[in-house]
């Protein structure tokens, strides 16, 4: 099928999911994940087929997230069941208004419809875009890398029979099969048959959406995200949270890019992180980090010399971009500048200082004393997510099922004429 037949057969598809009952949609869910499990094998065997056609075209830590193991495939069919578990949005009157010529006017959640999702190489977005769409009552248009393409093709085959099990049209779950720019560009401007577009990936995927998308379209994804040390941090719960921010998964969107110290704390901070990060990991056999280090760094710990697109760059890899700041403000105005509005962290001993960087700092999620890679939809207890808003209209931060929902009035009279 071309692109656009698979739109339309999602558009006449989706009525079907829109009227469902809340018990309808659970069993569905369910069922998805019990195909998802019976479906492993041929799962396992397409993803074998992606990885040995990409290991030599892309980066080790994305390798690891086009991976699949048997484990992962058990997390994504349970992250289904989490999604079943959720209240359902759909249906809820979200505020009543009675009018004294006796109208009354509800404002009711709806499903949006028909979701497009353009998504690169991790398949388990697969699933978790299914799972919340089908929950939140709208048909979903998978568009996937080509480097997960097969993957990603053997998931939505499993989940459509889930959804024939339960006598559910499959094309309320589906694929595209051009993994071109054309199918693409095809979902960004499928006016009356797309009606939310949500890109998840890299910079140059999200600019795309932003500058050619006729149909409404979520910015989300990139993730230049900051950790702030104030002078008055615990150390050692900091050196414990930037390695977790930084090395726990380094090729997702909530992991830490750039550090910034308090010039007070940095000389007793830095040859401790560097020690940490670079020289421990080292010798346990695992994967240093390599400090890119402004001037004021590079004069207290060696390091790699810090270029002008370093404070500006995702790096999903194990680099990390160091910079030394004269205070709270100066941190918050470094972020102001660089940030992506995705997630940053201060860590401080200081309630005011964790008080003025909260209200200052002007991104999605903003953590005081905890790591970035707290930002998820699992993590925020929304069940899978869509992706990580990281514009303000609509949805911000995690977008769940609430996210996934618009409204409609529903006015109720008894023969009232204007």
């Amino acid at each position: 099928m071309t692109t656009r037949d698979i739109l339309k057969a999602a558009r006449l598809a989706a009525p079907a999911l829109a009227g469902a009952s809340t018990e309808y949609k659970n069993r569905a869910l369910l069922a998805m994940a019990d195909a998802l499990l019976d479906g492993g094998a041929a799962i396992l065997a397409a993803n074998r087929l992606d990885l040995d056609a990409a290991k030599d075209h892309i980066a080790p830590v994305m390798l690891d997230r086009l991976r699949l193991t048997p484990e992962r495939i058990a997390a994504m069919a349970e992250g289904i069941r989490q999604v079943a578990a959720l209240p359902d949005p759909v249906g809820r009157t979200l505020s009543r208004v009675e009018r004294p010529n006796g109208l009354i006017i509800e404002k009711t959640a709806v499903p949006m419809g028909v979701i497009a999702i353009i998504y690169e190489s991790r398949p388990n977005v697969t699933s978790d875009a299914a799972a919340l769409a089908v929950k939140s009552g709208s048909a979903c248009v998978l568009r996937g890398g080509k480097e997960a393409f097969r993957s990603s093709n053997a998931i939505t085959q499993a989940m459509q029979k889930g959804l024939e099990a339960v006598e559910l049209p499959p094309e309320l779950v589906q694929l595209v099969q051009d993994t071109s720019r054309d199918s693409a560009r095809e979902l960004m401007t499928a006016v009356g048959l797309v009606d939310l577009l949500i890109p998840r990936g890299g910079a140059g995927l999200i600019q795309a959406c932003v500058d050619n998308a006729k149909v409404p379209c979520i910015q989300t994804g990139t993730g230049i995200c900051h950790i702030f040390v104030d002078d008055s941090a615990d150390i050692d719960m900091a050196l414990s949270i930037i390695e977790n921010a930084k090395t726990s998964r380094p090729s997702v969107c909530n992991a830490e890019e750039v550090l910034l110290v308090h010039e007070a704390i940095a000389p007793a901070f830095l040859p401790r992180l560097k020690q940490r990060l670079v020289d421990d990991r080292a010798a346990r056999g695992e994967t240093p980090v390599e400090l890119r280090l402004d001037r004021r760094a590079a004069a207290l710990i060696p390091g790699t010399p810090a270029g002008e697109a370093d404070f500006d760059t995702e790096f999903l890899n194990y680099i990390l971009a160091v910079a030394v700041v004269n205070s709270t403000e100066s941190a918050v105005a470094h972020i102001a500048m660089h940030s992506t509005g995705h997630s940053d962290a201060i860590l401080t001993e200081t309630p005011e200082h964790a008080d003025l960087f909260t209200r200052a700092v002007d991104s999605a999620a903003v953590y005081v004393n905890a790591s970035t890679r707290f930002t998820d939809g699992g993590e925020f207890g929304l069940g899978c997510e869509m992706g990580i808003s990281t514009q303000k209209l609509h949805a911000r931060g995690p977008m769940g099922l609430e996210e996934l929902t618009t409204y409609k009035y529903v006015i109720r009279g008894s023969g009232q004429i204007r």
